[in-house]
């Protein structure tokens, strides 16, 4: 079935697809089922819809779907779908190109930017979904007609409600913000990286150089140890103990003792290995020292408010949910490079549609050029121009 899926789907340039796992007690979600649905005018509706159990006795080849989710001539339709892609991306060994994420395009015809599948399926296409297995645990089998029919309603009209959203934000001229903003969930993933699970870490500007050597060397057994067992890195580590491990640097098991929060099963079953990494993180180069946050300037404070003015205005204004535009803590950063002279271009509100949208502007009211004032009428009004 994968072949005949990606043979309708590369013929009319359309695949949606949806995908249900497990991520409890595990290192990295479990793959339970796809859900595909393709363009087809002779089944019903126009539309073929499969389950693809990937944990079936005999599993499916899902080569020639993973082809059709890598080719940019075909548009992959799916739902909040940044675990799904990053998941698919590592258990088919595909890139994924060419999304439209109907939640996010949402948020650009004024939809808020978290608006649920069955939700949206409802306000955009008047269809009530029939929901009753959302907590199935999916890595059971066998599954039941029911959890099979609630499976593939999930893909089912993703097809329906991407066309209509996009319809929708072709109208309004948002379309290639809705792209543009769907490109940068092709780079998602769920492979964790020791360097940045280290940067992570609390309390990491107060260790010295030994400690964060030591800090550094056990992030790294962690997810190798976690990684073998298929449990999540905290079971076997929590980042608390982790820390603490790294100051005391502990060289027997009296010392393991006196850690708060350390599992017993770690302690008991592998304490000789932590030993050992705790030896070998004091022998490592050390990591260099965090950088510290630069310092917020009380005077920054009135700025930022009206830069969020500003932000909502034009949400408003042009119907693209607020979060979508930029967060408090960006804004507050802008402010903050543009009133010491910076041109603020590694916040992401100055680049792409956002840019276009209030980016500029934003720059503008810090110079000076644009000015919030409240109309006669009672609304906001924004004034001045570039020069």
């Amino acid at each position: 079935m994968p072949a005949v899926l990606a043979e309708r789907a590369a013929a009319h340039r359309r695949i949606a697809i949806d995908t249900e796992f497990v991520s409890e007690r595990r290192y990295q979600a479990l793959l339970c089922l796809a859900q595909v649905a393709v363009p087809d005018p002779d089944a019903p509706e126009g539309v073929l819809t499969e389950v693809i159990d990937p944990l079936a006795d005999a599993p499916p080849d899902p080569t020639p779907l993973a082809r059709v989710l890598a080719d940019p001539s075909v548009e992959v339709v799916v739902h909040a779908g940044r675990q799904d892609i990053a998941l698919l991306r590592r258990a088919w060994g595909t890139n994924v190109t060419n999304v439209f994420d109907t939640q996010l395009a949402a948020g650009f015809v004024g939809f808020g930017n978290q608006e649920g599948y069955e939700s949206l399926v409802r306000k955009v296409l008047g269809v009530r979904l029939k929901g009753a297995e959302g907590f199935t645990r999916w890595d059971r089998r066998p599954l039941t007609p029911q959890q099979l029919e609630y499976a593939g309603d999930d893909a089912r009209l993703l097809l329906s409600l991407g066309d209509e959203i996009e319809r929708r934000l072709e109208g309004r001229g948002r379309l290639r913000w809705a792209r543009e903003e769907c490109r940068a969930l092709e780079e998602s993933s769920d492979e964790r990286d020791p360097d940045r699970v280290y940067e992570r870490l609390p309390r990491l500007a107060r260790l010295n150089d030994r400690a964060r050597a030591v800090a550094r060397e056990l992030v790294e057994w962690r997810e190798d140890t976690a990684r073998a067992m298929d449990r999540p890195a905290g079971y076997v580590l929590p980042d608390q103990a982790l820390v603490e491990l790294a100051r005391r640097a502990p060289s027997n098991r009296h010392g393991l003792e006196q850690i708060r929060g350390l599992p017993g099963q770690t302690m008991h079953r592998r304490g000789d290995r932590l030993l050992e990494a705790i030896e070998r993180g004091a022998r490592r180069e050390p990591p260099p020292a965090p950088a510290e946050p630069p310092p917020r300037e009380p005077a920054d404070a009135p700025l930022i408010a009206l830069s969020q003015a500003l932000v909502r205005h034009r949400s408003m204004e042009e119907g693209v949910a607020v979060e979508l535009i930029a967060t408090q803590s960006e804004l507050s950063t802008l402010i903050s490079a543009l009133r010491q002279g910076e041109d603020g271009d590694h916040v992401r509100v100055v680049h792409g549609w956002r840019r276009e949208l209030v980016g500029d502007e934003l720059r503008e009211l810090v110079a000076g050029r644009r000015a919030l004032s409240v109309g006669e009428d009672g609304r906001l009004r924004v004034t001045g121009s570039a020069p």
